[in-house]
């Protein structure tokens, strides 16, 4: 049970290779902070070869999972109190933590480490500015894990988070927050904020015995568009994507773009299927629109699949699971439609 100030045993030739490629695959992840993040996790994870790891950043008096990688990647969006949390007190010191037994340590959250699996724990302040604003995290099954050369590494991937933290948000907090949480391209919620939002809406729902529904909605043929009219004409398509959703969405949903060509709605007035049917129906009106980039007609549609709280599940995983199924039937429904008409 540890805490660490500073680096005693700086990483070896090989070690220092690994850590600049690692930075130039976080390089490529562009000026999207939540992109960031999450590459910033996947190398972190790899680079002490760690089971998860995860970016908290503090929001009053909580830790809020923003990006995760690995074991950790179930958990998006998961919320600790920072009193209770060994990240918590890292970002009350601005040092580095290490737990060496989840087990017997008395400074974690020992039901949040055993529901995540964590037994090691090595997590390093991110600063912005002379503040702390959260933390990278690294965990273990195993215990004694880490080592004071991995706390070195962690350093400096943190050190390079850091930096996109400050020209992120330029000094200003909420906007730090409002960075992390929305997409770049698009403006609209991003796959963190997406997550946060459905584990409160279930928390909610179960106390007040409300339904609501979870939408996943899927382009179609952008890999069509970008083979054949480019890249820059992709990226107009999804940004026109997004705005119909948007459009055709009321104004308490929660809409957010999760990756790629996949988007995610959460529905607060969808009571049962004929809700979902009505809302399914009128994104489809809005999708299917005709849509022409630089004088050129685009194939545009889209497919959705929907599943509602707490009639197909009380479980957040399984409802996305059960919408992301429904959505790949609509799919391939539509694409036998296609060929049979061809």
């Amino acid at each position: 049970m540890s805490d660490f100030s500073g680096c005693k045993l700086l990483p070896d030739s090989g070690k220092m290779l690994e850590i600049i490629r690692a930075q130039s695959e976080i390089t490529k992840a562009g000026p999207d902070l939540g992109s960031i993040m999450n590459a910033v996790c996947e190398q972190a994870q790899l680079l002490v070869d760690a089971d998860g790891a995860t970016v908290e950043l503090a929001e009053d008096d909580e830790m809020v999972y923003r990006a995760v990688s690995g074991s950790l990647s179930s958990y998006l969006g998961l919320r600790l109190k920072k009193g209770t949390s060994l990240s918590g007190m890292c970002v009350g010191s601005c040092n580095i933590m290490y737990c060496k037994d989840s087990t017997c340590d008395e400074r974690v959250n020992k039901a949040a480490c055993l529901q995540v699996g964590a037994v090691s724990l090595l997590v390093v302040p991110l600063k912005h500015e002379e503040e702390c604003v959260g933390v990278l995290k690294v965990t273990s099954s195993r215990p004694h894990f880490f080592t004071e050369t991995d706390m070195c590494v962690l350093s400096l991937i943190a050190d390079m988070l850091g930096s996109s933290i400050y020209n992120a948000s330029r000094n200003n907090t909420e906007e730090l927050f409002k960075k992390a949480t929305t997409d770049f391209m698009t403006g609209l919620s991003n796959r963190a904020a997406f997550y946060d939002e459905l584990r409160r809406k279930v928390t909610l729902s179960r106390r007040s015995a409300l339904s609501f529904g979870v939408l996943i909605l899927d382009m179609d043929g952008l890999k069509y568009i970008n083979d054949n009219f480019g890249h820059l004409a992709g990226d107009a398509a999804i940004n026109e994507f997004a705005f119909r959703i948007r459009s055709a969405s009321r104004e308490n949903d929660t809409v957010a773009r999760l990756g790629g060509d996949e988007f995610g709605i959460i529905g607060g007035d969808i009571k049962n299927n004929s809700d979902g049917n009505m809302l399914t129906d009128r994104l489809y009106a809005e999708i299917e629109r005709p849509f022409s980039f630089e004088d050129n007609p685009l194939p545009f549609s889209g497919s959705i699949g929907y599943a509602i709280f707490p009639h197909d599940s009380e479980d957040m995983q399984a409802l996305i699971d059960i919408a992301d199924k429904a959505m790949y039937k609509v799919k391939k429904e539509r694409k036998v439609r296609n060929a049979v008409s061809l």
